[in-house]
């Protein structure tokens, strides 16, 4: 009897140990807090941290895909990854595929940035013709008509990161972040140098989403992230980085 129960314990540790990773992909555009990028691995950050946390729990290995973000999609049409977290349906009007989708996890809320405006707040619409700093491939329905008309035109910049960087030399007076890059930038600035969000231009609920297949544990997936998001863990993550409670609505 022994022997049995060994020998089952024995199959059941090696089939766990055999199960396939759990391949996340991670738009090239991604920045700190959300994730660090050197030399094309994924190497910390929010998001990190809880991919991380996740595969953990769920008993797999967890395997970064660092993609264009124009790629992104397509990686997950034709199953060369499994999952992709920070994500609203809204941003995938024309998704095609069998897909599952978390509960929401995180809050993104979406800013016109200033160095030092002298106005406490700002309505796009009223801008004189102007660039504004925003990241290639990214959409921005709020100022889209503007864009339309030639009102404002967008600078573009590979990630969230370089977009603030170049607000903070002056190359534009106004750019296009997330609170949580906005928080994390500032960290680096005195306060008299921050950068302040000067109009909040979209606010919406994140999640995950996965690839609905049989060689994808998507209930174990599921019931893990709402586990992380009941405990208060995700957002204690979130804390650890930008030293507040997140965003809410």
């Amino acid at each position: 009897m022994r022997f049995a129960l060994g020998a089952l314990l024995w199959i059941s540790l090696s089939v766990a140990a055999a199960e396939a990773p759990l391949r996340f992909v991670v738009p090239d555009s991604w920045a700190m807090p959300m994730v660090q990028l050197e030399r094309g691995r994924v190497t910390q950050g929010i998001l990190f941290d809880v991919m991380l946390s996740l595969a953990t729990q769920v008993g797999v290995p967890a395997e970064f895909h660092v993609l264009p973000r124009a790629r992104v999609q397509g990686a997950m049409e034709h199953g060369e990854v499994d999952v992709r977290c920070y994500a609203a349906q809204s941003w995938l009007p024309n998704q095609s595929g069998d897909y599952i989708w978390s509960i929401p996890l995180w809050f993104q809320r979406d800013m016109l940035i200033s160095r030092q405006d002298p106005l406490p707040s700002v309505v796009p619409a009223n801008l004189s013709r102007q660039a504004v700093g925003t990241v290639l491939g990214y959409s921005y329905p709020t100022l889209q008509p503007l864009f339309d008309t030639d009102r404002l035109h967008r600078e573009d910049a590979r990630n969230q990161e370089q977009v603030l960087e170049k607000l903070h030399a002056g190359r534009y007076r106004y750019a296009v972040s997330n609170q949580w890059t906005l928080d994390w930038f500032n960290q680096r600035l005195l306060p008299d140098k921050q950068l302040k969000g000067v109009a909040v231009l979209q606010e919406q609920s994140v999640g995950c989403y996965m690839r609905n297949d049989p060689k994808v544990p998507v209930q174990r997936i599921l019931r893990t992230l709402l586990r992380m998001k009941m405990s208060g863990e995700i957002d204690d993550i979130i804390r650890l980085y930008i030293g507040s409670a997140p965003g809410a609505p």
